[in-house]
């Protein structure tokens, strides 16, 4: 069991202990807080000091609680903020705004008030005198350009008109309502800086490790974002950079992976740089030849019991930024072929997202020394795992059923061989079998997995807009369906009976007549611009009605057409 060390504190009492030796680590987000924030605190601790403005009905006894400061004491004995940062950097801004006031004031109380701050804001010698040049606190926040303000303002005070940052600003504020408050309440002055030290309450939370100390904000936060696996890694890689003399490179170079990665997988479940080093987690684990099922979370894969020092490497960066500008060309108009596209389009309405792993893993174990594919063998690799993954979907629903097959192939792929799936290959008539037995409802993604493979199929299908939104249609609709229902009431929700139609088709051609349908999918209605699926165009103009009887051919033709699909890659049981 984690140990951890938990002691509510004031903030002198904290700030003044001879241990209190503060690191913003290089992984944090830059200082967030502005005047508002400022505003706010201000008003709430002057609330509390002088209760309705009364100066004598504040309780000695009573405490403010300002917060949990959640750390680890790193390799260099320093105190890494994990949370608390932004709280923290504001109160010791206020502290420092409150000592520049009292150094103009000669009476005993407020020199008495300036020695207490001055132990909270500079370390001390061994004469328990406050060392100038040695703070409580450190930032090496790698994504912050004014740190150096900061610690600039901690230790002399002076803030330059030309700064412009969210510190420079907030120590203005504190400066100003301190010189408000001696020009309207000169006594609440020092009191007010008092009781702040003496009453104001912080929750220290020191952990033996960064992974605990992580783990706890991650429970204890409900208003900003917890760190991310990303920040963590960003953090390793800044360190190892700074080591070769290139830290100002790898920062540049790490702004720019955000950006793009903002752009390519800015509609991800996870945050975009997470869902990067999750599909090249992959490819690092089939190097290392892991075909475990069992998949470890992302941090713990890359810091491996090793305190990531797979991560101290330049090639892993390279590949990292080759892997997203391949995501990034993938979808361009111009980079690939139609037939590329074509399969990409199918893909990414894939049942699960296993197939952006496997692709990953592909293009990273075999692009050229300019991260180039050979097309013609891409569009192999891309038909046999459209093929498996759909009638994989069919047999064995579900991402974690998927896992058992596709980890061994990554494993090959990395050993220079092909993707055969070789002990995973369906027999023809069980998958027929399961094809025609399989209830089709919207609800399942392979439903529109298979509509999409389909519609894909006709030879005069162009490529589509992977934007633009498509519902699946039923072409016998659920109106009619009531009028007049089919004999065998499963041909409804039959493949034979659907495809993909464009949203703003689908909504004005849902309940409608198949003679009214056609008007629709040929765009004669209303002027309006016609469907690009050309099946449905195609059904349009070759029939006047669309009959059980059209359903029951066109489910047979859907089926064969699949299974000779997994028969030309291979994927069907001899």
């Amino acid at each position: 069991m984690s140990k951890l060390s938990i002691d509510q504190k004031r903030i002198q009492d904290l700030l003044s202990d001879k241990k209190s030796d503060f690191l913003i680590p290089d992984y944090q987000r830059p200082y967030a807080w502005t005047e508002d924030e400022c505003d706010t605190l201000w008003d709430d601790l002057f609330g509390f000091c002088f209760p309705n403005n009364d100066f004598e009905a504040f309780d000695t006894n009573s405490e403010y609680f300002l917060g949990p400061i959640v750390t680890f004491k790193n390799e260099n004995h320093k105190l890494e903020i994990i949370d608390g940062q932004q709280r923290l950097t504001t109160i010791l801004l206020l502290l420092r705004a409150f000592y520049d006031k009292f150094q103009l004031m000669q009476d005993k109380q407020s020199k008495s008030i300036r020695e207490k701050i001055s132990h909270c804001v500079w370390k001390c010698d061994e004469f328990d005198e406050p060392d100038m040049d040695q703070l409580k606190i450190d930032s090496q926040v790698a994504s912050d350009n004014d740190k150096d303000e900061f610690l600039n303002i901690l230790r002399t005070g002076i803030v330059s008109p030309a700064w412009k940052s969210n510190y420079a600003k907030n120590f203005r504020f504190f400066q100003d309502k301190i010189q408000e408050l001696v020009n309207t309440f000169p006594p609440f002055t020092t009191y007010f800086a008092a009781r702040i030290l003496q009453n104001v309450i912080l929750l220290p939370i020191e952990a033996e490790s960064q992974d605990t100390a992580l783990r706890i904000f991650s429970t204890l936060n409900d208003r900003g974002l917890p760190l991310s696996d990303a920040d963590i890694f960003k953090s390793k890689f800044y360190s190892f950079y700074s080591k070769l003399g290139k830290k100002d490179e790898f920062i540049k170079r790490w702004k720019q992976l955000e950006v793009l990665t903002e752009e390519i997988f800015s509609s991800s479940r996870s945050a975009p740089m997470v869902e990067l080093f999750t599909r090249y987690m992959y490819y690092a684990r089939a190097k290392l030849g892991v075909k475990d099922t069992t998949t470890p979370a992302l941090r713990l894969f890359f810091e491996g019991g090793n305190n990531y020092k797979s991560l101290n490497d330049e090639s892993v960066f390279n590949e990292l930024e080759s892997l997203a500008n391949f995501w990034k060309r993938l979808y361009r108009p111009d980079e690939f072929s139609d037939k590329t596209k074509k399969q990409l389009f199918i893909l990414q309405y894939a049942p699960n997202g296993m197939w952006t792993y496997l692709t990953s893993v592909y293009f990273l174990a075999r692009k050229d020394k300019d991260n180039n594919l050979d097309e013609e063998a891409f569009n192999q690799f891309l038909d046999k795992i459209t093929a498996f993954i759909i009638a994989y979907a069919v047999i064995r629903p579900g991402v974690n059923a998927l896992r058992t097959p596709v980890y061994p192939e990554m494993v090959n792929l990395v050993t220079g061989m092909d993707v055969k799936f070789e002990n995973h290959k369906f027999s023809k008539d069980i998958i027929d079998n399961a094809l025609k037995s399989f209830s089709f409802t919207n609800g399942r993604p392979v439903t529109r997995s298979m509509l999409t493979w389909w519609a894909m199929q006709n030879p005069d299908q162009i490529v589509l807009d992977k934007f633009t939104a498509f519902d699946i249609e039923h072409i016998y609709p659920s109106r009619r369906m009531k009028e007049s229902p089919l004999k065998n009431s499963n041909n409804f929700e039959s493949l034979g009976n659907k495809s993909i139609l464009e949203k703003r088709i689908n909504i004005r051609a849902s309940d409608y007549r198949f003679e009214d349908k056609i008007r629709y999918y040929l765009g004669k209605l209303e002027k309006r611009e016609p469907t690009k699926i050309e099946d449905l165009k195609h059904l349009a103009e070759s029939l006047k009605d669309f009959t059980e009887v059209d359903i029951e051919n066109r489910t047979r033709r859907i089926i064969s057409s699949f299974i000779d699909y997994l028969d030309q890659n291979q994927l069907i049981s001899q």
